[in-house]
């Protein structure tokens, strides 16, 4: 009897997760996608949007609905162990519940993130240094980025950041709290090292373009490939000096 309802609470917690996700991709397709479109076939001399607070609003909700479409899918794994752990330890036939709170967590800490983020934005608009998709037009900013970014691949606080990211159960086993509070604790932690491992690859955002869909999956997927593939380690290390030789071939050029 158990049994069958850690069954049932799994699955609610997985389609609670799939219907976040739908959501949030649906919305940079259909609902983003269409101002995107609208900004991309502006002419390069035409001003982007004057920032007022409405369009400050819809500048930070982007960011955030981003921030969920590309950082659930790699923190579902984390998100699902937790539920699954915490509904034996209490034996109660919630789990979704306190994996919902230990994902608000998340949610948190990408939201700071995203204001950050939109703060950035406004800073490079100010400086004229935009295109009407978002990515930046100096290549001495796009090329030090890329090489930033590059770089922070290769780092200490990296590494120890994505070894959490990597390995939910040893996290989970060091860090638990019981509870609600705990979960959100728990949740806020995990999320900050899922920050310090992400924070460099969502500024490359700005160098693809934020308005740009295909750029937006493929850094989506590769975060995903990172932290879940056996070889993820190696494979971010690697991509770091590619990025250095990317970024460097654009202040050269």
């Amino acid at each position: 009897m158990i049994e069958g309802a850690l069954r049932r609470d799994r699955v609610v917690v997985v389609f609670a997760l799939l219907g976040v996700i739908i959501l949030a991709w649906g919305y940079l397709l259909f609902g983003a996608g269409m101002s995107m479109d609208e900004m991309s076939g502006m002419p390069m001399a035409q001003e982007l949007p004057a920032w007022t607070p409405a369009y400050a609003a819809v500048v930070l909700a982007m960011w955030a609905v981003m921030m969920a479409a590309m950082m659930l899918p790699s923190a579902a794994p984390m998100i699902l162990l937790y539920g699954t752990i915490a509904n034996r330890r209490e034996m109660k036939g919630d789990p979704a519940v306190g994996a919902g709170v230990f994902g608000l967590g998340y949610i948190v800490v990408w939201t700071a993130f995203s204001l950050a983020a939109a703060a950035l934005q406004f800073g490079l608009d100010h400086a004229q240094v935009l295109s009407p998709m978002m990515s930046v037009t100096s290549r001495s900013v796009a090329g030090g980025v890329l090489i930033a970014a590059g770089v922070y691949q290769w780092t200490p606080l990296k590494q120890a950041c994505l070894r959490h990211c990597r390995s939910p159960l040893d996290f989970l086993m060091t860090e638990w709290r019981e509870g609600r509070v705990g979960a959100l604790n728990m949740g806020l932690r995990h999320g900050a090292y899922c920050l310090g491992c992400c924070w460099m690859l969502m500024l490359l955002l700005f160098v693809g373009g934020i308005m740009s869909i295909a750029w937006i999956a493929a850094v989506a997927a590769f975060i995903l490939i990172e932290k879940v593939s056996p070889a993820g380690h190696w494979i971010g290390r690697v991509t770091g000096v590619l990025l250095v030789i990317w970024g460097a071939a654009i202040l050269v050029s």
